[in-house]
């Protein structure tokens, strides 16, 4: 399981209001949104904004991601505006694809080439948000540059004509879930909707269950959701007394040339013991 950002705000690119606090709500990544937040109108402005508001918010330690729109024309002006210093990716929506992925990728080498990034610097994360984008969810997870694979949970229930629930979107999930793992991806989303923010108990029980099935983090379009989502997605001190246990006795095992050992009567090999690691990297620093 890749680690990385266990909550990832949406923010209006256009919103200067919500830009300038941001970095005080508590999530672990920014999402800069030039979709659906914007209206059409509104998108050159948002776009002349991006530069200014990655640099800020990146240098306050933030990574900064902006999901780009649909439509040639407009994903060309979104990657003019969001190949930048600050930005460290770009969300794709409605990915069905890998041919597309494959295209943005091109063009944004010859931005970082001409802006003089790091190569390869800015990764992608492809939201899949219908049932052929999950049909195509293998190829699509192994082209270059991504970073995380994300389920878009209300298009994706849309395109299926019911609600997002967890009857609907948990085959998705974990579906998502094995792919990122086998690829060292991130994988980001929710076997339940994006818009509830007023029921916490029934969110987080939404968040823990996506947890469970593997997901990484979750996309967050209110504050109120970045608590529960960090929660849910953070090591609990159980897990972290367990791991740290385990990888006590795993480091003495193999001084003494051991292959397994016994810990509180059960028996710990390398794959729990690198389960244990792997608990312990998701320690928030």
């Amino acid at each position: 399981m890749a680690a990385g950002p266990r909550s990832l705000l949406f923010v209006p690119a256009d919103n200067a209001r919500l830009l300038d606090k941001a970095h005080q709500k508590g999530a672990d990544a920014i999402i800069l949104d030039l979709e659906d937040a914007v209206p059409p109108a509104a998108k050159p402005a948002a776009r002349a904004g991006i530069a200014e508001a990655a640099a800020r918010l990146s240098g306050l330690g933030l990574p900064v991601l902006v999901r780009i729109n649909t439509g040639w024309r407009d994903i060309v002006a979104d990657l003019e505006a969001a190949v930048r210093p600050g930005v460290s990716a770009l969300v794709v929506p409605k990915v069905e694809d890998a041919g597309n992925l494959r295209v943005i990728a091109a063009m944004i080498g010859e931005w970082e080439a001409e802006r003089g990034l790091a190569a390869g610097g800015i990764g992608l994360i492809p939201l899949i948000e219908s049932p052929l984008g999950l049909e195509r969810l293998g190829e699509i997870a192994a082209q270059e540059r991504l970073i995380g694979l994300a389920l878009g949970g209300e298009d994706f229930s849309l395109a299926l004509g019911v609600e997002p629930s967890e009857a609907a979107l948990s085959l998705p999930c974990r579906m998502i879930a094995l792919a990122a793992a086998g690829r060292g991806l991130m994988a980001i989303g929710l076997p339940g909707s994006l818009a509830e923010f007023k029921d916490l108990a029934a969110y987080g029980a939404t968040v823990r269950l996506a947890r469970s099935f593997g997901m990484t983090g979750a996309l967050c379009i209110h504050p109120y959701q970045i608590p529960v989502v960090n929660e849910a997605f953070a090591p609990t001190a159980r897990d972290i007394a367990w791991a740290e246990t385990v990888m006590a006795a795993w480091s003495d095992a193999q001084s003494r040339g051991v292959g397994a050992v016994a810990v509180e009567g059960r028996m710990i090999d390398r794959p729990v013991a690198e389960r244990a690691r792997a608990i312990l990297t998701r320690i928030p620093r």
